[in-house]
């Protein structure tokens, strides 16, 4: 694995959720927590194009840090369509589009680094380097308390259902 896709990743992850909430004009501190952990699960991935390659079973868990102004960082461990193991480091942002607090819709993009898409499937993801390429995952859900349900477009291979839960809010 190149090292130094490695190290920009990484940092590119970091400042996206370290900066993020510096550059947000609602970063002030607040009297509420900081933020909250989410916890997310995917049992299974639903593909555009069926393929004698794809893995029977593509899951995914996952861990995110959302701070209160919306801005957040993740690290995502998942089998990919090609049964390969894969990781995803990220930063990103959630944008609330309709409801209250407790219970809205939102879209939210991450934006890092996909590891482990290797040899012969090292071209299904762009810009791969030896097993580590860049990524951006765009999503939609909706936050019932501190449940949620996010739907996650992954390019043009096909979609992703995520259950996710605030573990603390």
């Amino acid at each position: 694995m190149n090292a130094s896709w490695l190290r920009a990743g990484i940092v590119m992850a970091g400042l996206l959720g370290v900066c993020g909430p510096a550059l947000s004009e609602d970063a002030a501190p607040s009297k509420q927590s900081s933020g909250k952990v989410m916890v997310q699960y995917a049992p299974n991935t639903i593909h555009y194009n069926y393929s004698p390659d794809h893995a029977k079973q593509s899951w995914l868990v996952g861990a995110e840090y959302i701070w209160t102004n919306r801005w957040l960082v993740g690290f995502s461990y998942f089998n990919n369509s090609f049964d390969q193991q894969c990781q995803f480091i990220y930063g990103g942002h959630s944008w609330k589009l309709y409801g209250s607090e407790a219970r809205h819709l939102y879209f939210k993009i991450g934006a890092g680094v996909l590891i482990g898409y290797r040899d012969p499937y090292e071209n299904k993801i762009p810009f791969n380097n030896n097993g580590v390429g860049p990524g951006v995952i765009p999503g939609l859900g909706y936050q019932h308390d501190r449940f949620n349900v996010q739907v996650n477009i992954l390019g043009t291979a096909g979609l992703m259902v995520t259950v996710g839960y605030d573990l603390f809010p």
